[in-house]
């Protein structure tokens, strides 16, 4: 017997606990440091119980557990629902600080009829008897004009007729004015920006035309909720604005949407993907960020009222009694999640599409697949990415995301690295550790 290749360990802030969790067996248990000691001591008292847990292991049996798990992974990804992302423009009305788009083509078109019948005749061809939904990306997809907003009547109206849902990424401007337009589709979501209170959103997220959007945001959020429509809440956060976390959440609690069922949050963290107009000195490493907020929440514990961080596996432990299932892909790009844009192309993800070589083929004027590009997409997972083979936190962070690997180290098949002990021992912390018995599998 040995320990495990999959024991995470992570010490937990201002205890002198830690926590101990594998996501190939599925348990995770609060320690001591002699504790620890038991999963490289073969004599240990407890040994019977880190064998029952799967902290100690026989090598071969793990490795057979490992790939029925990679195989059921596999077979429950095939029947999961495709996320396929469409961009009717590359427009947008605003000049954000750190947008990564600024560099592309904005085609001043409207979205032709000839793009739509191919997109959806497309679709429904190649993705056949799979479950699906459309979601809306740009750019900015919900834009005024005429002869615009009927293109985008017009492709509302064949997401009815086709039976697919519809969820929305906007800045949240004309948002009003489009929800009679979405009454003809099932909405799935609506997810706007607000990157802080009224002052700090309208410097980071200023219109073209010099307009305030704050309060007219705020408005249409309004209108949403009332009507029915989800509302995913986005800040995007960087060194400059995490500060101003708790006003935004305050103003959200006020304003009464933390308490409607329809209203949830993220926070997307500012990063370098393949362009980006902010300083490198504002941006955050996923583990600095989260350094961070964690004090920030113990300073301010309303903030969980408006959003609760992962954490990386520490929120759904604390929220669900269990570990998620182990997670050999993080990057749905070509497997669960396609982009297509108003040109015709093809792409595998919102952080691929519309840059130039990036292409993965077109469905229109005439359909066509790079095969080799799209394999080298779906090949990616824990078990073709060298790096990843070794690691112990591999079932954890999945390999992270395709394309912020191919963009920081050359390749589709190389890490993008998440800091998960880091992260797990801040979250249980964060999340009440001190009760992990209780809702885990056990106790070492």
């Amino acid at each position: 017997m040995q320990a495990s290749r999959h024991n995470i360990v992570s010490e937990i802030p201002g205890t002198n606990l830690f926590i101990v969790a594998n996501l190939l067996s599925g348990e995770a248990d609060l320690v001591s440091a002699g504790e620890i000691n038991g999963l490289t001591n073969p004599s240990a008292p407890s040994r019977q119980s880190l064998i029952e847990k799967g902290y100690l292991v026989d090598p071969a049996e793990e490795h057979q557990r490992y790939r029925m798990a990679y195989l059921d992974f596999l077979e429950q990804r095939e029947e999961e629902e495709l996320q396929l992302f469409f961009v009717p423009t590359y427009l947008c009305n605003f000049h954000c600080s750190y947008c990564y788009q600024a560099p592309y083509l904005s085609d001043p078109e409207v979205l032709s009829t000839g793009i739509i019948d191919a997109f959806f005749t497309y679709i429904g061809k190649q993705f056949a008897g799979r479950d699906k939904y459309i979601t809306l990306f740009g750019g900015e997809p919900l834009l005024p004009g005429k002869a615009y907003k009927e293109s985008m009547s017009d492709f509302f109206n064949r997401c009815a007729d086709h039976q697919l849902d519809v969820a929305v990424v906007t800045n949240g401007y004309h948002l009003s004015d489009y929800l009679e337009i979405f009454s003809r589709a099932g909405i799935r979501e609506v997810q706007v920006t607000l990157d802080g209170p009224e002052e700090v959103h309208e410097r980071r997220r200023p219109h073209k035309g010099g307009h305030k959007s704050f309060r007219r945001i705020a408005n249409a959020i309004d209108q949403s909720l009332s009507l029915g429509y989800p509302v995913n809440l986005r800040m995007v956060v960087d060194r400059e604005n995490i500060h101003t976390l708790p006003g935004l959440a305050r103003f959200a609690a006020e304003r009464g949407w933390t308490s409607s069922p329809l209203f949830k949050t993220q926070l997307g963290r500012n990063y370098e993907l393949h362009h980006c107009h902010s300083g490198p000195q504002k941006i955050y490493s996923r583990l600095s960020l989260y350094q961070d907020l964690y004090p920030l929440i113990v300073k301010h514990p309303e903030i969980l009222d408006f959003h609760k961080p992962a954490f990386s596996v520490a929120r759904f432990l604390h929220e669900n009694g269990q570990l998620p299932p182990p997670l050999f892909d993080a990057c749905p790009a070509c497997k669960t999640e396609w982009a297509f844009d108003h040109r015709g192309n093809i792409y595998s993800c919102t952080a691929t599409v519309g840059k130039p070589g990036e292409e993965l083929g077109r469905f229109h004027p005439t359909p066509v697949l790079y095969g080799k590009k799209i394999a080298d997409w779906q090949q990616r997972d824990v078990l073709s990415i060298r790096e990843c083979n070794d690691c112990n936190l591999q079932l954890a962070c999945g390999g992270g995301c395709g394309s912020v690997a191919k963009n920081s180290q050359g390749g589709i098949l190389k890490p993008d690295c998440r800091p998960v002990g880091e992260l797990l021992g801040m979250g249980t912390a964060l999340y009440g550790g001190n009760n992990l018995s209780h809702h885990a599998k056990g106790s070492v």
